[in-house]
């Protein structure tokens, strides 16, 4: 008899089409007379700039009030014989972004296919005359393209389902062009939500690993994966702690993944990412009690982020970076085996750390793998390193949906890391609010006794300790070694802290992918 994970192997094995959403395609003008598309999808500012449409929808408008700002569903003269009207809203206002744009052709494509829909043609008009909504394009059909999203486990168990449309044509200036740039975020983003939005089981880590094998097959990046446990034991302690009782059980022995791109020109910037890939976090022995476990699975989303960012690279091919990505692939298990708060464990760096939470898991499993790239950041091309993590409720609390925080050490502040990766994440609408690493963190962290050298963390949820997110990045700073390349270090090594606690999507529901068009916009500016 099959095992639920040898079932699911086999199913993402026959299904096919593993990793498209549908076929899309660019289209010229007057596209919506195309008798291939069964509806428009009209994204606009204001009825009276819907060309074509206008009539119809002015009409609409005389016998639904409601009709300018919420949009709707119309008949119409075309061959599609249908357009949906999805409004942009205000531009203007104080608080208006670019996010608009994604919003309005989500809801649009999303009514389009409550509507029976099934060959949309999105309609996009030249931009606002604004900076900040330069590539309102783009995120409009990445925001259709989220709708049209199908989770793996749908997509493998239920194949019938695996499309929610046909195909999707699009009707913009410049479409070509927008259309290869969309498809290529896009394709990261489905690995992100993949990993990220998967069930425990189904993306234990042995199992991420094989869906990363997968999904680099052919490609331009390598992979490599530290499976044995002897050598995870030494030269990963923190995440040997953290692992130990889940590797007793065989299908949730963690693992750590490398995946490595280099450009073929002279290379400019070397950059390393570390994604946190907790695949269940019951917290340990330190357990989340009341109710509060649920939703756990998507502790991984840190890790599926990097996935996300790999694979994007890897569809554009810069020419000039090389990029290392690490995934911390582990489960916080609970069981005779677990770790428990008061153990002392000497990291890679040499630092003796005492548990003070098993809950804060996930900066111990982030920590070694960030140390061994920075030994190899030391000698790299203008290097730069980050953490990406759903690490803190205190995030959550502080900013709010769907904003991740940014946090700098000494060299990154110099070099405005966190700045420019707000404006970055602006343009896109994948929002960052910025934090500040101070010396009360630091201090938070140092050990209270002579037997340990660092405290991991106090014994209360992020959520109810003052600087509950800046914190931790003090603490991973200091347990990696990377104290040491400071601003008064010999080789100062920039590094940034990603909080995505609050960016990676609303549970229940779908993944956001969050950051990674902020990281493309930011590392892989010659693109857009």
């Amino acid at each position: 008899m099959l095992s639920s994970v040898q079932s699911l192997r086999m199913a993402a094995t026959t299904t096919g089409a593993r990793w498209a959403t549908c076929a899309i395609e660019a289209c010229k003008a007057g596209a919506e007379s195309d008798s291939r598309f069964d509806g428009v999808v009209l994204v606009s500012d204001s009825l009276n700039n819907a060309s074509s449409h206008a009539e119809h929808l002015l009409n609409q408008s005389k016998v639904d009030a409601a009709f300018e700002e919420e949009g709707g569903i119309v008949a119409t003269s075309h061959p599609s014989g249908r357009t949906v009207y999805a409004p942009l809203g205000a531009l203007n206002k104080d608080f208006s972004d670019v996010r608009s744009y994604g919003e309005a052709a989500e809801k649009g494509i999303k009514r389009a296919l409550s509507a029976g829909i099934k060959r949309p043609l999105l309609s996009l008009l030249p931009v606002a005359n604004n900076p900040m909504y330069k590539h309102g394009n783009l995120v409009s059909v990445l925001g259709a393209l989220q709708a049209l999203y199908v989770p793996l486990e749908v997509r493998e168990c239920r194949p019938e389902k695996a499309h929610k449309a046909e195909m999707l044509g699009l009707d913009c200036p410049a479409a070509e062009s927008v259309r290869k740039l969309a498809l290529a975020l896009e394709n990261g983003r489905i690995a992100g939500r993949d990993i990220g939005g998967s069930d425990p089981e189904r993306m234990a880590p042995p199992l991420v690993e094989e869906y990363i094998r997968e999904l680099f097959d052919g490609s331009s990046v390598s992979v490599e994966v530290i499976s044995d446990l002897k050598t995870i034991e030494k030269e990963y302690p923190l995440f040997a702690a953290v692992n130990r009782c889940a590797n007793d059980v065989p299908r949730h022995a963690g693992r750590i993944i490398y995946l490595r791109y280099k450009g073929s020109g002279p290379i400019t910037k070397t950059i390393y990412l570390v994604g946190k890939g907790v695949t269940y976090d019951t917290g340990g022995c330190d357990i989340k009690a009341g109710g509060v476990m649920a939703g756990m699975h998507r502790d991984k989303c840190g890790s599926a982020a990097v996935a996300a960012f790999i694979k994007v690279v890897d569809e554009l091919k810069p020419t000039d970076v090389e990029v290392v990505g690490a995934l911390a692939m582990v489960r916080n298990s609970v069981g005779s085996n677990a770790y428990v708060s008061d153990e002392i464990i000497t990291s890679r760096a040499g630092v003796r750390v005492r548990v003070g939470n098993t809950d804060a898991e996930g900066r111990m499993a982030m920590a070694d793998v960030l140390c061994k790239l920075k030994e190899e950041a030391v000698n790299a091309v203008n290097p730069q390193l980050m953490t990406i993590a759903t690490l803190t409720g205190h995030a959550y609390l502080a900013v709010g949906e769907p904003y991740s925080i940014i946090l700098d050490n000494g060299p990154a502040a110099r070099q405005e890391v966190s700045k420019k990766v707000q404006e970055a994440g602006n343009l896109l609408g994948d929002m960052f609010e910025i934090s500040t690493i101070r010396k009360e963190d630091y201090a938070f962290h140092k050990g209270k006794s002579e037997y340990e050298d660092v405290l991991q963390c106090n014994n209360l949820p992020s959520s109810r300790t003052p600087r509950g997110h800046q914190a931790p990045a003090a603490f991973i700073i200091l347990a990696s070694g990377l104290n040491k390349h400071g601003i008064d270090g010999a080789v100062p090594l920039p590094f940034s802290h990603l909080d995505i606690a609050a960016a990676s999507g609303p549970f229940p529901g779908i993944p956001s992918s969050a950051p990674v068009l902020a990281l493309a916009r930011y590392y892989l500016p010659q693109f857009f």
